[in-house]
């Protein structure tokens, strides 16, 4: 006898309007997020943190740097994911360059506890690009890189992203106080378990 097949739930993509307000939203909480960072001098993972660690050792501007870090990553999101998630990814890391502007307008130059900025800020960032993922976009750089090995050989994103982040991390040891990169080491942790916990392979169908 044959078994018929399970019924695939329809996939119900998100509109336009859903999608600008899913950039909007994931773009100010990740920028905060390193915005937060960026206050107590401490690290994250991702061309993010590479920017945040240039900007902290030449004082260049973050969103300046932001934008400059991506370039090679747009080329690889265009070779392997296609026009519409590149620009999506350009207008994420172009939006996240002007709230780090707005960010430090509105608040100017505040000093954080360490771990408060550490925890708090990588929680942001991991929330903001995960709305960001789950509208087809991203911010660039290590994201493109960890989507694109998810979809390809179903590695955990959040895993993938991980791994690179502990790079950066390791790296930040040349520009920022040991206690600040072991604490910014957990952040990223942080970062990155919120991702692996909800951006599964098949969980979520939205488009």
């Amino acid at each position: 006898m044959t078994v018929p097949p399970i019924p695939q739930p329809a996939v119900i993509r998100h509109t336009t309007t859903e999608d600008v307000l899913a950039v909007v939203t994931g773009t100010f909480l990740a920028s905060l997020g390193l915005f937060l960072l960026r206050s107590a001098d401490a690290v994250t993972g991702g061309t993010a943190g590479v920017a945040l660690l240039v900007s902290l050792a030449t004082g260049l501007p973050l969103s300046v740097l932001l934008i400059l870090v991506n370039i090679p990553f747009f080329g690889l999101g265009l070779w392997l994911k296609g026009w519409a998630f590149t620009l999506k990814t350009i207008v994420c890391v172009s939006a996240m360059s002007l709230f780090s502007e707005v960010h430090q307008w509105a608040l100017g130059d505040i000093h954080l506890p360490a771990l408060y900025a550490a925890l708090g800020g990588n929680l942001m960032i991991g929330v903001g690009i995960l709305v960001l993922f789950r509208h087809g976009a991203s911010l660039g750089g290590f994201n493109v890189l960890a989507l694109i090995l998810q979809e390809r050989f179903g590695w955990r994103a959040g895993y993938v992203q991980m791994a690179l982040d502990v790079v950066v991390v390791l790296v930040a040891l040349a520009v920022v106080p040991f206690t600040n990169v072991l604490i910014s080491a957990l952040g990223a942790v942080v970062l990155n378990i919120v991702l692996a916990l909800n951006h599964r392979p098949g969980r979520y169908l939205g488009g």
